[in-house]
């Protein structure tokens, strides 16, 4: 499957804000960010204006860079959400924070979401006793997120779950430190989701 393999830094500078690609780096004075807030390229110093359709397609190339899904998944999920009652803006992002590797990585299981993806494949993650490899996978209410017994000394593992205490927990899932697990106690919530997605411009752009 294709993956995104150059430099990260570079997608938060492409949006103009933090997306939190590369965990604690970006909390640290070696973030790019911080150094250099030009978009990249050889143009990036230009100021240019950026017309209605520029806006809305930055906000869709956003949520992908920020859940690492390629257009063909985001197709995907755009025509799921769209098939479904309710505010399809707000139906995409429940669809996006549903997968697995965005569970992971929501729990605190990994650093970052790239990293949560390499847990999965590598067959670290369960669900409900179930070894699962498919980072897409949808997690359903009442499942049960653990990292396998034999994963549990990870030292990468253990050290995310550690910092995982200071960060804030949703609501629709809860934390067992004590037994690497999880459970999905409900359907994620918009208002808890602090990045800032302007899911209506996706949805004017889609709608074209």
């Amino acid at each position: 499957m294709s993956r995104h393999t150059g430099p990260v830094c570079r997608s938060c500078r492409r949006e103009g804000l933090k997306i939190y690609l590369k965990s604690d780096r970006c909390f640290t004075d070696k973030c790019s960010f911080e150094r250099n807030q030009n978009p990249p390229g050889q143009h990036g110093q230009r100021r240019m204006r950026v017309s209605d359709y520029g806006q809305q397609l930055r906000e869709k190339q956003k949520v992908k860079r920020i859940y690492g899904i390629l257009e063909k998944q985001f197709r995907r999920y755009y025509a799921e959400a769209s098939r479904r009652k309710g505010n399809t803006g707000e139906t995409l992002l429940t669809l996006l924070e549903s997968r697995l590797d965005s569970t992971v990585f929501r729990l605190g299981f990994a650093g970052t979401r790239s990293e949560a993806r390499q847990l999965i494949s590598h067959g670290h993650i369960q669900i409900n006793g179930r070894r699962v490899d498919i980072a897409s996978y949808q997690v359903r209410v009442g499942d049960v997120i653990s990292v396998r017994k034999r994963s549990r000394k990870i030292q990468r593992v253990v050290d995310s779950l550690d910092k995982a205490v200071n960060r804030p927990q949703m609501s629709w899932m809860n934390l067992d430190k004590d037994n690497f697990s999880g459970t999905i106690g409900g359907a994620p919530i918009r208002t808890e989701l602090t990045l800032p997605i302007q899911e209506n411009l996706i949805v004017e752009l889609c709608s074209r």
